[in-house]
């Protein structure tokens, strides 16, 4: 939910009291959760005056993308093709 929101923020990113306002989400949880997608390389912190902005980090985003895509299959895409039915 967290990457969703901030995919769909773009380069402005969102203060973790805007992130945790749109998602519901506890701050105790929230600052876990953001703190995994930084180590992940997924999202990016900034400090911005008196608050830190979280944002896309858009390599990151576009390796697990190439990761998914061509690497989780382990070099067998039928695998990975829904219209296989493999069963």
């Amino acid at each position: 939910t967290i990457f969703r929101l901030l995919v769909r923020c773009g380069d402005q990113g969102l203060s973790a009291g805007e992130i945790a306002k749109n998602t519901g989400i506890q701050p105790n949880t929230l600052s876990f959760h953001l703190k995994e997608l930084t180590a992940s390389d997924l999202i990016q912190s900034e400090r911005k005056g008196r608050s830190i902005v979280y944002s896309l980090k858009i390599d990151g985003m576009r390796d697990l993308i190439h990761f998914l895509t061509e690497d989780c299959c382990q070099g067998l895409p039928e695998i990975c093709n829904p219209s296989v039915n493999c069963c």
